[in-house]
């Protein structure tokens, strides 16, 4: 060991000492050179468990019934787990043992970790499902229901696989009206969920399709994985439109069909509950006809009877007495009218024999009906004074039943 081997062979006198840094390192050296804990596998419990979120460590605990160990998981071994480790989960972690020079103290680095006795996909589809669930994404109450009738169908997957090519034939077979609008996605990898989400929201920002069905065929819980993604889990909860989820696999679920509105088993299915049956729609509708024909027949016998029973009553069946009413009617408002006429005429004729008496009491031919004269010149001037005329000047004299000409001697 070079220098330690001097130093740990050579008695404790003033050159013999060695400094703590020296001492920790040694030990460093010591484990770092053992073959056996550069690799092991350490199964316990979790406990002190923390997340720098700002770095992206992991920090823990490992211990079992008599004893622990301190462990750390750099980011870059820590982004590539499936679940979130917490206090108290049973776990196996991989990695090597080395010390931490300047805290005298030796730690498990993990490289790698799983959930003790189950599979960390199947464990972070537990983690999720459990915690949207306490959310009320799973509910039913807000799920949409599909339409009765849609004309257009969305479909996100694969344009190369098997499952577009189920729906659109289920859907040409039962219900050839609709038309399908497919969004090419990806359905498997690294960068699936995103292409998936962006299919929800393309549909969701056009609004061009009545309901959508996403999926894929069957496959592996790895194969499917990119279903049980939280973000598109949320994506399709949020959808305006109704949506099926339509994943290949008959007893197993993923995240995806609990948030969905409709969950089918297989694509297949997927298109069976989007559109209705035509032959069976046209029955429905067949039906529908016949009862809405039925209760029209119904209705028009209904009103007919009612019809022919008012024919038998009152102005129906006399008809002739609704003219005498209105006959009646109109003489008695002919004598009104006359008997105001009358009163009126009356009332205007004794109006105008005062205004005549008035008008006569200041007429100068009542003067003149009691002797009176006029005498006007020539030219229609009233001859006012004997200095008005003079001798040989015709005039003419107004009497009351007449006119006199005169000349003036």
């Amino acid at each position: 060991m070079g220098v330690f081997d001097d130093i740990f062979t050579t008695p404790d006198s003033g050159n013999g000492t060695i400094s703590v840094t020296e001492l920790n390192e040694y030990i460093k050296a010591k484990i770092d050179g053992d073959g056996f804990l550069a690799h092991v596998a350490v199964k316990g419990e979790i406990s002190n468990f923390t997340n720098h979120y700002k770095t992206g460590h992991f920090y823990f605990t490992i211990k079992d019934e008599g004893s622990l160990i301190k462990a750390v998981m750099f980011k870059s071994a820590a982004s590539k787990i499936n679940f979130v480790p917490e206090n108290g989960m049973k776990i196996v972690a991989r990695g090597r043992v080395s010390a931490f020079v300047r805290d005298g103290q030796y730690q498990l680095y993990c490289e790698s970790m799983e959930p003790d006795g189950i599979g960390a996909l199947y464990f972070a589809f537990e983690q999720l499902k459990k915690k949207l669930s306490a959310e009320g994404l799973f509910d039913e109450t807000r799920k949409k229901p599909l339409p009765k009738i849609p004309t257009r169908i969305g479909v996100i997957t694969s344009p190369t696989g098997a499952a577009i090519r189920d729906i659109i034939n289920i859907l040409g077979r039962r219900f050839p009206y609709a038309k399908v609008i497919l969004y090419p996605a990806l359905v498997q990898g690294a960068v699936a969920a995103p292409s998936l989400i962006d299919g929800m929201k393309y549909f969701n920002s056009q609004m061009n399709v009545d309901v959508i069905i996403i999926g894929r065929g069957g496959g592996s819980i790895e194969d499917l994985w990119a279903f049980n993604d939280e973000t598109l889990a949320r994506t399709v909860a949020e959808s305006k439109i109704p949506t099926i989820s339509a994943v290949g696999h008959e007893t197993d679920f993923t995240i995806c069909d609990f948030v969905a509105d409709r969950r089918a088993p297989t694509p297949s299915a997927a298109a069976e509950l989007a559109v209705p049956e035509t032959h069976e729609l046209m029955h429905k509708i067949d039906n529908i006809i016949g009862r809405m024909s039925l209760l029209l027949t119904r209705r028009i016998e209904s009103g007919k009877q009612i019809l022919d029973f008012y024919k038998t009553q009152g102005v129906f069946a006399y008809p002739e007495r609704m003219f005498e009413e209105r006959k009646m009617r109109l003489l008695m408002l002919g004598q009104h009218l006359e008997t105001a006429v009358s009163a009126k005429l009356s009332a205007d004729r004794s109006l105008l024999a005062q205004r005549t008496a008035a008008l006569e009491a200041l007429s100068p031919l009542g003067i003149l009906s009691r002797g009176y004269s006029v005498a006007a010149k020539a030219d229609g001037r009233v001859v006012k004074s004997v200095k008005d005329v003079n001798a040989g000047d015709s005039i003419s004299l107004r009497l009351t039943d007449g006119t006199v000409n005169a000349t003036v001697e």
